[in-house]
């Protein structure tokens, strides 16, 4: 009775593995594989993984038919029956050390080939990106263009990018899994990677993490990346080395065509001493791009659930006003921490830059949706958003959760009504 227990609790573990096994193979959807050959990195890698692979294989199915060999053949053996020593067979102890040799020389070259290859310096064209890594966010500068951005990245397809990473705190490690990317961050010190997106890959957005374990929030340090012509990227960086625009201007009129007026701007109206003088040349402004929000792929838009008991008046935020909350932000302990270009009040690097924030599709690092609701609860509760948070409580009434102490006015706490005038006025930064 107990072989036949134990028989049928072993066909029943065995039925579930199976089935669970059965289960993750009929999935089509791997937004997170590595196996994707959408750059130089991950295609050069990965045709190293499938030599490994093919020779492991050889090597195992010889090794077990060779143990099943002998299992077979001398599963009846005596005494009288005495197998031939090999001890000392010259022949057979060169035999069995050249062929392990001869394998890893067809593993060796391939993989030694790869590593000079990846580690190799990037062109001297590539696209030049710092990123620096913080507990627990991601900042993201292209210094040729004069860009700041945090936990967004935009990658133009067809042309090689050269990351240089470093970390202001502990160790953390980039890594792209649909590219192929990932590198350590390492405290005093430079890291490099390159590689080139593929220029025939769809336009996409990709998820990214910090793949070293960093402290309490390093699961939530996410950011993400979106591959995209190199059109759409020259409109983007434009648009994103501009300072911030507010108020926003409204647009011009359209002229009827004879009607005989001429518009002019600052940049294009002759001067006044001199009528006759011709217009400067205007340069070309590129229509502002970033990635459509209706096109996001449903795995990377955030689902995480808010704390349980933090709430907001959302009556308020319909009531925010974009003005009051600019001189809000301006004089409030916001500006101690984060820098907004074209807001001369607000110019700390201690935070992630705000010039364009309007333009993520996330907040806290890929935890939340960038929209009114989840900053409204961000700014009121950031701690309790998101484990180990550096930035404080400001929501009047609000407990911290790590300092212990409640947010008051005379604190430089703020309202529901004050958040909603900043929400609104950070929304506008487009």
């Amino acid at each position: 009775m107990a072989f036949m227990f134990r028989r049928r609790a072993w066909m029943s573990t065995t039925l579930l593995v199976a089935l669970a096994v059965l289960a993750g193979a009929c999935s089509t959807d791997y937004p997170n594989s590595t196996f994707n050959h959408t750059t130089d990195f991950n295609a050069a890698n990965d045709a190293v993984w499938d030599r490994l692979l093919f020779w492991g294989t050889i090597v195992f199915v010889g090794v077990e038919a060779a143990l099943l060999y002998v299992i077979l053949r001398f599963r009846r053996g005596s005494a009288a029956r005495e197998t031939k020593p090999v001890h000392g067979d010259t022949k057979l102890e060169i035999l069995w050390t050249a062929i392990p040799a001869v394998i890893l020389v067809f593993i060796a070259i391939p993989t030694v080939r790869t590593i000079f290859m990846t580690q190799a310096k990037a062109a001297p064209d590539a696209l030049q990106v710092e990123v620096v890594g913080h507990q627990w966010w991601w900042e993201f500068r292209y210094p040729e263009l004069g860009i700041t951005t945090a936990n967004e990245l935009y990658l133009p397809k067809g042309r090689t990018v050269n990351f240089a990473l470093t970390t202001v705190d502990v160790l953390h490690s980039f890594w792209i899994p649909q590219l192929g990317g990932k590198r350590d961050l390492i405290t005093n010190k430079t890291n490099y990677l390159w590689f080139t997106p593929n220029a025939d890959i769809a336009t996409d957005a990709l998820n990214g993490f910090c793949a070293e374990y960093c402290g309490s929030s390093h699961a939530n340090m996410k950011f993400r990346v979106y591959t995209v012509e190199p059109a759409e990227f020259e409109r983007w960086a434009a648009h994103q080395a501009r300072p911030a625009v507010f108020p926003v201007a409204p647009a011009v009129p359209a002229v009827p065509s004879g009607a005989g007026v001429t518009l002019q701007t600052a940049s294009t109206a002759p001067a006044a001493s001199d009528s006759s003088a011709p217009a400067a040349p205007v340069a070309p402004q590129l229509e502002p791009y970033w990635f459509p929000k209706e096109q996001l792929p449903s795995h990377v838009i955030p689902t995480t659930k808010l704390p349980v008991g933090l709430t907001f008046d959302e009556s308020a935020l319909a009531a925010g006003d974009p003005e009051r909350g600019r001189e809000l932000y301006s004089r409030s302990s916001c500006i101690g921490c984060h820098a907004i270009a074209g807001n001369p009040m607000s110019m700390s690097k201690v935070g992630p830059n705000l010039t364009h924030v309007a333009t993520r599709h996330t907040i806290a690092s890929g935890l939340y949706q960038n929209d009114a609701k989840h900053l409204a609860l961000w700014i009121k509760n950031a701690p309790a958003m998101k484990p180990g948070s550096l930035m404080p409580t400001l929501g009047v009434g609000e407990k911290d959760p790590v300092r212990k102490t409640v947010m008051s006015a005379a604190m430089g706490g703020l309202t529901d009504a004050q958040i909603a005038d900043i929400v609104a006025y950070l929304q506008a930064l487009k």
